[in-house]
């Protein structure tokens, strides 16, 4: 029998994709199955994350679990954890080492290292602190690691992370031939129907309350500490990612949208949303920017709800200012001989 580490209290939560393609069935079974493998180790399968409801059965049940999670599903792993997050299931960002970044060149990240030690001591300095919403109310100190299953589609690649995660050394799953009797496999079945609404990245969210007056639909609102919060999540209009393309820090994401940047991808890092924009699908006409697209885009959801256009309001005036002032980086550059080259 394999072992979870000692004094240690884990969960695995094998979360179901929204198709009901049958490969991904398997592959689903299978990671609960080898998850029963390792003693001590909880399993929970539940719906679609995203798609269950605050106070469905299986966040009533996510709630009662103690302990830190592995959390498996097909959505990127930043949307994943703050789709928890919103739903009362919070810690910190588990390491996880299966991730959209796995490609990247080792040189390059070498390369930035290097220029990140050079920086000016009196700049950084200097330097306006950002304070985040994590910053204000940290979350408790349980790990929660997210696998997206999107990126890691074989069963022997997600058995190594998890018995790296939980701490395993030499571990090797169990012959076909042995029953398996480890830990305990819950799982819970319930109606959901698919879902859009935005989730908050609160790591990036400054508080800044642009979403708040930007969306004219009611999703937003704020806690008792002033503190932003999807609201009304099923006010957002279905396929619209317009205030994700407001938000200054990137912390707006929209799980099922087709752009990785805005679907919580982060290859791109703080960039993503620029690269977003110079997408072959969806992308924006020449010359507009996330501003002209966010207006438009709300403007099309006004119309279809049989309200008057908006348009670039004043507050969308100056965002869009601000943004043609600031100086261009290295990928604002790249981007402009890109459009030069009329692809």
């Amino acid at each position: 029998m394999i072992s979870a580490t000692e004094n240690t209290a884990w969960t695995l939560v094998v979360s179901k994709g929204q198709s009901r393609n049958p490969k991904k069935r398997e592959l689903e079974q299978a990671i609960a199955e080898l998850g029963q493998c390792i003693d001590g180790l909880q399993v929970l399968v539940v719906p679609h994350l995203y798609d269950l409801p605050k106070g469905s059965d299986s966040y009533k049940k996510l709630s009662e679990l103690e302990g830190n999670l592995i959390v498996v599903s097909w959505i990127y792993s930043r949307a994943a954890h703050w789709v928890l997050d919103r739903n009362g299931i919070q810690g910190q960002v588990g390491e996880v080492l299966i991730s959209d970044t796995d490609d990247q060149d080792d040189e390059a990240t070498e390369d930035q290292d290097v220029a990140g030690e050079v920086v000016d001591a009196e700049e950084a300095e200097e330097a306006e602190v950002i304070q985040r919403v994590t910053d204000l109310y940290p979350r408790t100190s349980r790990s929660i690691h997210c696998i997206d299953l999107k990126i890691a589609d074989q069963v022997d690649r997600i058995r190594e992370e998890i018995q790296r995660i939980v701490g395993i050394e030499n571990a090797q799953s169990p012959p076909d031939s042995l029953p398996i009797v480890g830990g305990q496999l819950v799982q819970i079945d319930e109606q959901t129907n698919r879902r859009w609404y935005p989730v908050i990245d609160f790591d990036r969210c400054t508080n800044c309350m642009e979403c708040v007056d930007f969306c004219l639909f009611g999703v937003y609102g704020v806690d008792g500490v002033e503190s932003i919060l999807v609201e009304q999540p099923d006010n957002c209009r279905k396929g619209c990612p317009a205030c994700s393309r407001v938000c200054p820090e990137n912390a707006i994401i929209f799980p099922q949208h087709k752009a990785p940047a805005i679907a919580g991808a982060t290859t791109a890092g703080d960039e993503g949303f620029k690269i977003d924009l110079s997408q072959l699908f969806g992308a924006p006409a020449k010359g507009e920017d996330a501003i002209e697209v966010a207006a438009r885009e709300r403007d099309e959801q006004l119309l279809l709800a049989g309200r008057d256009t908006v348009g670039i309001d004043d507050q969308l005036k100056k965002r869009q200012a601000a943004r043609q002032q600031a100086p261009k980086d290295e990928l604002d550059h790249l981007i402009d001989q890109l459009d030069a080259l009329d692809l």
